[in-house]
């Protein structure tokens, strides 16, 4: 389905009754990254995905999304539905969008959860990495994606993959280079929002993987403790959907 945003088309899906989830994907990734969760989310809750602006068959809104502005869009999206209080899944950069919107929008979330995710900034190292990138990009695409999948996966699982790479890159390849680069220039610019995850008052959970090269164990660990909040730990990279996905409908299926 469609709605619209400032006149961009945003695509989003909405499956069953109850409490409503909100589901957010990942930096080059897609709203179909949770077709295999739905048929047992949906069950007893109203199941919201997304595909973010420059992402999926979302439009783009301009040179820069932003945390906030992506965060915005997802209100907008709840407005019109009529949603008046959702919980958030936030997979990677959808982790950064669930804690924008957690900033501006506390009282609309019931539950946050943080999936191979961080509420911290970008480090000066990783800003420079993305400088980089941002330059090679328009140039270099279909590089970039093959590099940036493959290592979203582990080393001991990329190999049980392949197919999934290959169809991660393929959809990829769809996506506008714009969106892909006001993607990676909003995650560059974002905020550490350690205090909004501390300051959270109702349900809230990190997952992390023990070999996610991303979002490190130990980084993760320091920000659950940092921020007073629970974490699983899973096995696998930064795709902990895919790596260990029973494991993770376990989790959400039981969120608070």
């Amino acid at each position: 389905m469609i709605f619209h945003y400032n006149k961009t088309p945003i695509f989003y899906t909405q499956e069953g009754q109850g409490p409503a989830l909100v589901l957010l994907h990942g930096f080059l990734g897609s709203s179909r990254m949770w077709i295999p969760f739905i048929p047992a989310l949906s069950k007893k809750r109203t199941v919201v995905t997304i595909d973010l602006p420059g992402h999926g068959q979302s439009g783009c809104l301009g040179e820069t999304h932003s945390m906030e502005l992506m965060a915005e869009v997802v209100n907008a999206l709840l407005e019109t539905l009529k949603i008046d209080q959702a919980s958030f899944v936030g997979h990677s950069m959808g982790g950064y969008i669930s804690l924008a919107f957690a900033e501006k929008y506390e009282a609309k979330m019931s539950a946050i959860i943080l999936l191979n995710s961080t509420p911290d900034k970008d480090s000066k190292e990783k800003i420079r990495k993305r400088e980089r990138l941002l330059k090679i990009i328009p140039k270099s695409i279909d590089a970039f994606l093959s590099m940036a999948i493959v290592n979203l996966f582990s080393p001991e699982t990329k190999d049980q993959f392949v197919t999934e790479i290959g169809r991660l890159k393929k959809e990829a390849l769809t996506f506008p280079v714009m969106g892909i680069t006001a993607a990676m220039s909003g995650m560059k610019d974002r905020k550490d929002r350690t205090a909004v995850l501390k300051k959270f008052p109702r349900y809230k959970l990190i997952i992390s993987a023990k070999d996610d090269s991303l979002i490190p164990l130990a980084l993760a660990k320091e920000m659950a403790s940092a921020c007073g909040v629970p974490i699983k730990i899973v096995d696998g990279g930064h795709m902990s959907h895919l790596e260990s996905y029973d494991e993770i409908v376990k989790i959400v299926h039981f969120i608070e």
